[in-house]
């Protein structure tokens, strides 16, 4: 296997930093990136970031490279916003990126309806960086986070890459359809390799405090109920998150040389478990492994949100061998172990 030289944004996020740890884990030579923004705790991003050998005290400083303590050459870290037209195209052609994961992206379907422009920010403008980044300076693949939410209220089950997207229900799910028109722009104009990634419904150790796992687990060990939305009725395509990282690094370590033969310069991808889980299972089984009963406030459905989701991933299957392997059981049992040890609470 080649080593590369891959920049990974939203490296202290929840997917980037586990992304990271496993390209580091097999040799990659890796640069993350992160604006550290407080959308959420930034003491669980500064933890993420402990674990890869970065000290919190030395990210104080804006576009200054910190080196890891635990993995020296080979991995490094650096705070800067992905909408820096000056810092970011800078960056680009100082370190000459074999491949860019582009994780980053300010998350949340709920969120985007009250704070519309930071979206416009950090996913379209930021975005658009990374794109012109990525063309001045030849990367030879560009990998980016798109999400399930771009299906919308799509009545075909299970979601499949060549179904209709063109009428998101949210601002974030706009932001994400926008990202793969704007990388198919770019792949066409200019035989860019870009590589979209739908991802469902992410969870695991180290998760985002804005999702569900993180959510209920707060509220049932601390007494408090936990908001139900559209009366439980809702499904949803739950993928542990080493079973994302996995899908990634097949499709870095497998590269795209079979794709640009065929000239599919621009390909999305659903990544995804494929097993929707109903939500009020996923809640009994949540209250087994955290030892605890939830208190449930039954509430309508949320504006943005949608029913159910589910992924068809016969073409990522096809084209890298992707086959997720953790159940819910599995995933969730992890999870909860992780969440009663990181926040101090008896087993």
């Amino acid at each position: 296997m080649i080593k590369k030289k891959i920049l990974v944004t939203g490296a202290a996020g929840f997917i980037g930093y586990h992304l990271c740890e496993s390209l580091l884990k097999k040799g990659h030579e890796v640069l993350g990136v992160d604006d550290l923004n407080g959308y959420y705790d930034i003491n669980l991003k500064h933890s993420r970031l402990e674990n890869l050998g970065i000290d919190r005290f030395s990210t104080n400083s804006y576009n200054v490279l910190i080196s890891s303590t635990i993995y020296r050459d080979q991995f490094s870290f650096i705070c800067l916003k992905m909408e820096d037209r000056e810092k970011l195209p800078r960056l680009f052609r100082k370190h000459k990126f074999d491949i860019v994961c582009h994780l980053a992206a300010q998350a949340g379907v709920r969120f985007s309806v009250e704070n519309p422009f930071v979206y416009i920010d950090s996913n379209l403008t930021g975005f658009h960086n990374v794109l012109e980044s990525c063309k001045a300076n030849e990367v030879d693949h560009l990998i980016y986070a798109s999400s399930s939410s771009v299906y919308g209220k799509s009545k075909e089950i299970p979601f499949k890459e060549s179904a209709q997207t063109a009428t998101p229900i949210s601002l974030y799910a706009a932001t994400k359809k926008s990202n793969e028109l704007l990388a198919h722009n770019y792949s066409h104009l200019f035989k860019m390799t870009t590589t979209g990634l739908r991802f469902f419904t992410v969870y695991g150790p180290w998760g985002r405090p804005d999702m569900a796992p993180f959510l209920f687990s707060d509220a049932i060990l601390n007494d408090r109920p936990i908001k139900v939305f559209n009366h439980g009725e809702l499904d949803r395509d739950f993928t542990y998150v080493s079973d994302i990282v996995e899908g990634i690094v097949r499709i870095v370590e497998k590269g795209t040389d079979f794709r640009v033969k065929d000239e599919r310069y621009y390909e999305i991808y659903n990544i995804g478990n494929s097993k929707p889980i109903h939500l009020l299972t996923f809640i009994e089984l949540l209250e087994k492994y955290l030892g605890k009963k939830a208190i449930k406030e039954m509430l309508p459905m949320q504006p943005g949100d949608v029913k159910s989701t589910w992924a068809s991933t016969e073409k990522l299957k096809n084209d890298y061998d992707y086959a997720p392997e953790t159940t819910l059981e599995k995933g969730l049992s992890i999870f909860a172990s992780w969440y009663k040890d990181y926040f101090n609470f008896d087993s």
